[in-house]
């Protein structure tokens, strides 16, 4: 990871910005519809007491995981010192706390993990490493939800080029974060989901949108996969 340009955390947002503003929207809109997409695919009846924001940056998705999941405390994690400081001052609360990544072997478990672009900024070597502190984190049947950006679709890669912080990462295809995870112990035979078809100029056509999520060509996509101990009780639910 570039650790320079992540401890310029004050800096974060403007440079986040220069990238996604093609689209139209702000970095609260594609937050606000991973996790909104994330509640939708879940058990009808999981309630998380524990959610993990693993690479949490600045912090700006705890406000969302609170709102969308009102039983739960959130803790994030970061290697960012910088960036975890600057989280705890704008979003620490009773329920939200940021802790050094080095620290995460120390918590309790968590019953779902969040996790948006992260990965493509871990060098292919240390991904599995990664992928496996996430597994260890969870409780049994425990789900991990990783959201990355989407390497098959052209804008997705213009956007990150226009990143300081993307411009060298190495995204990371839907199969190949599917093979990540189950290499971690995860069971990951969900579909991958694909999000943010349209941008702001066509958001009439956002009604589609869910439609052609299965179509590996939205500007996101994420798996949803389950520690593997229990992932059939799980499993079982979410397709009823």
């Amino acid at each position: 990871m570039n650790g320079g340009l992540f401890d310029r955390a004050a800096e974060y947002d403007a440079m986040l910005q220069k990238g996604i503003g093609l689209s139209g929207e702000n970095k609260e809109y594609f937050t606000r519809g991973r996790i909104e997409d994330l509640r939708r695919q879940l058990p009808a009846a999981f309630r998380p007491g524990r959610i993990l924001d693993f690479g949490c940056g600045t912090g700006s998705s705890a406000a969302y995981l609170t709102a969308t999941f009102p039983a739960a405390d959130i803790t994030g994690v970061d290697t960012s010192e910088a960036a975890i400081d600057r989280a705890a001052g704008l979003f620490g609360s009773s329920r939200v706390r940021f802790r050094p990544l080095a620290e995460l072997a120390q918590e309790k478990p968590f019953d779902l993990c969040y996790v948006n672009g992260v990965f493509h900024h871990i060098e292919p070597a240390q991904r599995d490493e990664a992928a496996r502190l996430i597994y260890d984190a969870l409780e049994p049947g425990g789900f991990c939800a990783l959201f990355e950006n989407n390497p098959w679709n052209p804008g997705t890669r213009m956007v990150m080029k226009r990143i300081p912080f993307d411009r060298d990462a190495i995204p990371l295809s839907a199969p190949t974060a599917r093979r990540l995870l189950r290499r971690a112990g995860f069971d990951a035979s969900r579909p991958a989901r694909f999000l943010f078809w349209f941008p702001r100029p066509l958001a009439a056509l956002r009604f589609l949108e869910p439609s052609l999520a299965g179509l590996p060509f939205g500007a996101q996509y994420y798996l949803l996969a389950v520690k593997a101990e229990i992932a059939g009780a799980h499993q079982k639910e979410a397709a009823g």
